[in-house]
């Protein structure tokens, strides 16, 4: 591993470290996906393995893999209408922490358990901060057999959409079986509108735009972990 490299997993893993510090005794707590998460998952293994009573609920199924192995308890997620306290990973985060999620095709889950939590927390490093979200594509997960329909009407909110495909050039397909388009806009627009556009096409399962659901960003930078907390409102 290079030192740029190893230097973006020490605040990461340092992001991750200070969240988990926020879990407390009883906790039901959703583990995010991706690489930031997976720190998060092991920071938590080793406060479980110390005596920690708490469960988890997986916002994917390799997070869910990883949790079990490490030897955190999880509940289903279809069974938690409610979370404590959920952690995860941001792919893009602004000053009023608004996010951008879905590089790793677990946005749905993610968006779920996010607005079940009473209180959410990104972790990120330093290189995920952003003045304004719109540098990567928006995730969007499509019902498979909405594809062209979905394909059509995203065209038509000026932005290019693109299915993600794989190794093999099938299409990229989420744990539930539906598929992703990576939707560049050609104009950074009002995000609220953006997001509620999104949401009513009728095919869309879920969009990788988070403008309520984070309530505080733990970020690793060269000269430590910086915490920012929304100031407090209800969740819309």
């Amino acid at each position: 591993m290079n030192t740029i490299l190893a230097q973006l997993d020490d605040r990461k893993r340092a992001a991750a470290e200070a969240a988990v510090a926020e879990i407390s005794e009883g906790m039901l707590v959703g583990l995010g996906t991706g690489s930031t998460a997976a720190f998060a998952i092991e920071a938590l293994a080793r406060r479980v393995a110390q005596g920690l009573n708490c469960r988890a609920v997986a916002t994917s199924v390799q997070t869910a893999r990883h949790a079990t192995m490490v030897g955190i308890q999880l509940l289903k997620l279809e069974d938690s209408a409610e979370v404590d306290l959920c952690i995860d990973g941001v792919d893009e985060i602004d000053g009023e922490l608004r996010a951008l999620k879905g590089a790793g095709g677990a946005m749905l889950r993610e968006k779920i358990v996010a607005s079940a939590a009473r209180r959410m927390v990104a972790i990120a490093d330093a290189s995920k901060a952003v003045a304004r979200l719109g540098a990567r594509p928006v995730p969007v997960e499509v019902l498979p057999e909405g594809r062209a329909f979905v394909a059509r009407q995203l065209g038509l909110l000026d932005c290019t959409p693109v299915l993600r495909l794989g190794d093999q050039g099938k299409p990229v397909r989420t744990d539930q079986g539906n598929i992703i388009f990576d939707c560049q806009f050609n104009r950074h627009g009002n995000l609220k509108r953006t997001a509620g556009l999104l949401s009513n096409i009728p095919g869309v399962l879920g969009h990788g735009l988070f403008l309520l659901e984070i309530d505080a960003l733990y970020l690793g930078t060269a000269d430590g972990v910086v915490r920012t907390e929304r100031p407090v409102s209800p969740k819309l």
